[in-house]
């Protein structure tokens, strides 16, 4: 489950730098009145309404992939192993200890009678 988590991380991680390089990437609403005078030029790598368009649909895209590892990450990090207690009744029983065992006596000496 580790290596889902890593994955999940750095794939959160691609998709939020790609998400704040797009929003950079893209003119702001008040550009386009700009561009109908003639100071910028309207007509730029994807055509004149191209650029809006790409720029925004990979936006959401990469904003959906953030979003979708954030919960995979909020759910993999939620997993726990259950540990089923000691009042679940699956635990074994404990040993019963030994009888006392008594100290053995030197075979040098004679046993002495109580």
């Amino acid at each position: 489950m580790e290596w889902i988590k890593t994955l999940l991380i750095v794939l959160q991680v691609i998709s939020a730098l790609s998400v704040i390089l797009l929003v950079l990437l893209q003119q702001g609403k008040g550009a386009d009145m700009g561009a109908a005078f003639g100071s910028g030029a309207s007509g730029s790598l994807f055509g004149a309404s191209g650029s809006a368009n790409f720029l925004s649909h990979a936006t959401a895209i990469f904003a959906a992939v953030f979003f979708m590892c954030t919960i995979g990450i909020t759910w993999v990090g939620n997993k726990k192993e259950v540990n089923p207690g000691v009042l679940s009744g699956t635990v074994a029983p404990a040993a019963t200890p030994a009888a006392p065992v008594a100290p053995a006596q030197d075979p040098s000496k004679p046993a002495v009678p109580r």
